[in-house]
Order: structure tokens, then C-alpha cells, then sequence
């Protein structure tokens, strides 16, 4: 898409400001400020700017939370085994020994996954039930292997072991756990562990979500009824509400990227940071109605602020033909639309 240069929306607005030349240090750093609150109020216009928005994409679904650990006595292991923990699927490997019992939940926390970009997890924090013993474990430092058919395998005590289930009646879900055994020199506290179907903002190698959209279960606007969630955001992310199988690990999200504001501080005349270009006209105009309501000339800040959301409304316009309004940004269909969902 096209941009322009922070310089030229910087030179063109001293241009209509009337300077005869380059505005003071203290009316620069002023009209930057504008620019960045102009930006955002562009950027918060629409939900769908195409620049901004990312559809269906897969996005890893949070399914336990552990928290509640602290210091150990001789160290601290309690950074690693708080977070978010993902269902990476079910033990499934019959030669994998004495891993973990075939057929139960795998966790791990993908924060602590030292090699996120290939298939097997290695040296993670790893929350598995274990076949020696038949208890829930978490532990510190073990490996998630795929065999050549995909099959799940734990290296059962490969890391060290930060919590035992110690409940007398053994438990399906970690979740339901009320006893746990610590290894007191390398965690404290009480453990709590909590079930999520919940999508963060934040996944490594992908963009910060700063607005969820819409949320369904494969990937959506390609092929005919694809299940929407419906769905709450809080502080942590989108929680899903009444997912069709708890098994699932990843869900596909409509999103709108973070607002990142731009970082400009100096030598404004010639900064090359990249101005999107649908914004470019709107901000010109917008700041310099603001530096006119600065000096008390409303009358002629009124009617620039009026230049100004002609253009934004230009660009919004677009968004209507391109059908992202109709298309991306609503959620009923009907038997002509319905196929395109």
C-alpha cells in the first residue's frame, strides 16, 4: 500500500501554518504531538483499515494458566512455570515408554520452548501426567518430541520436577488437582491452576493483536460456514465461549493490529519514517487546525477540521466498496452472502 514520508506531511503542514521557512524547536515538537494524536484518531476510525487488519488467522489457544509460585529456598523456577500453558495434543506414542499415559492432555508454557520454530519443544516447562506413576507433573527443562507419524512423545524426567499431583484420588484435569507436592528449592507458594480457552494479544513471531474482530473455529472468508465463537476480551485476551471441542489448540482470529504511534523526535525536515498514505491528507489538514485553535483562530481551525474529515470520510468510503464493512466487519448472513462468510 502506499506511503508517504514523515518529512513530506511534516514540510507540507509548516507550508500551511505560513512560517516562511521551519517552525521553532518548541512549535516542531508541538505539531509532532499533533501528528501522533491525529494518527491515532485515524487509526481508530474503522476496525478494518486493510492496512491494519489481519484475517483469520491461526492463533494458539491458551488452555490452562498456572500461577500462584514464588521463590524457591535456593532458587527461583517460578518465572518459568507461571504463564500460559497450550494443549499441545495427547500422548500418543505406544513406544515412548514410560512418558506420559497414552491418550492424556500435554501442556507446555510456549514462552520457555527453546526452539519455537521447529516442530519439536525442547527444554520447556512441560505439564504431563506421567505413566510411571499416574500423577499430574509439571516439570522444568523437558522435551515434547513428534515422531514420523506426528505421534506425541514426553521425555518423561528429563527436566526438573517443579510440581507433583498429590491427591490420594488421581484427577483426569490438572485443573482439578487440590494437593500439590513442591520441590521447595526451586518453587514456593500455592499452586493455581486454571482452565482457559483464551487467546492472548501476544504470540511470538506473529503481529500484537490490538483489536479482536471475530474469532472461528477453521479459517473463515474462504469456504462455506466456518463456526464463529462468540467471545469476551479482558486484560489477557479473547476468552471463547462454548467451544465446540476442548481438545481443539488453535482457533482462527480476525484482528486489528496495535497502534504504534511514530517515533519521530527530531530532525523532522528529513525523517523518512513511512506515513500511511490513506492518513497522509486527513493529518495535514487536522494538525494544522489544531495549531490554529493554539493561536485562537477557531473560526479557520473549524473549517480546516472540516477539510480534514472529508478526506478521512473519503478513505472510509472505500472501505465500504471494498465490502470489508459488509464482508469482514459483520457477523449475519444471509442466502446471498452466506457463501462468501
Amino acid at each position: 500500500m502506499q506511503t508517504r514520508d514523515y518529512k513530506d506531511l511534516f514540510r507540507l503542514i509548516s507550508s500551511m501554518i505560513g512560517t516562511g521557512g521551519e517552525l521553532t524547536a518548541n512549535e516542531q515538537t508541538q505539531v509532532s504531538n499533533f501528528i501522533n494524536r491525529r494518527f491515532q484518531q485515524a487509526f481508530d476510525e474503522s476496525p478494518v483499515w486493510p492496512r491494519y487488519f489481519v484475517n483469520s488467522e491461526a492463533r494458539d489457544i491458551i488452555s490452562l494458566i498456572i500461577g500462584g509460585l514464588a521463590t524457591g529456598s535456593s532458587s527461583d523456577r517460578s518465572s518459568v512455570a507461571n504463564g500460559n500453558y497450550i494443549l499441545i495434543g495427547q500422548a500418543d506414542d505406544p513406544a515412548a515408554g514410560q512418558g506420559a499415559v497414552l491418550g492424556t492432555n500435554v501442556y507446555y508454557n510456549p514462552a520457555t520452548d527453546t526452539t519455537p520454530n521447529t516442530q519439536d519443544i525442547s527444554s520447556a516447562t512441560v505439564l504431563y501426567k506421567r505413566a510411571s506413576t499416574s500423577r499430574w507433573e509439571l516439570e522444568d527443562g523437558t522435551d515434547i518430541e513428534f515422531n514420523s507419524s506426528g505421534q506425541i512423545k514426553v521425555t518423561a524426567g528429563g527436566g526438573s520436577s517443579l510440581l507433583v499431583e498429590a491427591d490420594s484420588v488421581k484427577k483426569d484435569n490438572p485443573s482439578e488437582v487440590v494437593t500439590w507436592t513442591l520441590t521447595a528449592t526451586l518453587v514456593s507458594g500455592t499452586p493455581l491452576v486454571v482452565d482457559e480457552q483464551l487467546i492472548p494479544y501476544a504470540q511470538t513471531g506473529k503481529d500484537t493483536i490490538g483489536d479482536f474482530n471475530r474469532i472461528h473455529r477453521k479459517r473463515a472468508f474462504l469456504n462455506n460456514s466456518a463456526l464463529e465463537y462468540e467471545f469476551f476480551v479482558d486484560f489477557n485476551g479473547a476468552n471463547i465461549l462454548n467451544i465446540a471441542n476442548t481438545n481443539d489448540t488453535s482457533a482462527f482470529v480476525s484482528y486489528k493490529k496495535q497502534f504504534t504511534p511514530f517515533t519521530v523526535t527530531s530532525d523532522y525536515y528529513n525523517s523518512t519514517a513511512e506515513v500511511p498514505g490513506e492518513f497522509f491528507n486527513y493529518i495535514a489538514h487536522a494538525v494544522y487546525a489544531d495549531f490554529l485553535r493554539v493561536q485562537n483562530r477557531q473560526e479557520q481551525a473549524l473549517a480546516e477540521e472540516q477539510v480534514a474529515q472529508t478526506y478521512l470520510a473519503l478513505e472510509l468510503e472505500k472501505i465500504d466498496i471494498r465490502s470489508n464493512n459488509n464482508t469482514i466487519n459483520k457477523r449475519f448472513s444471509t442466502y446471498v452472502n452466506r457463501q462468501s462468510r
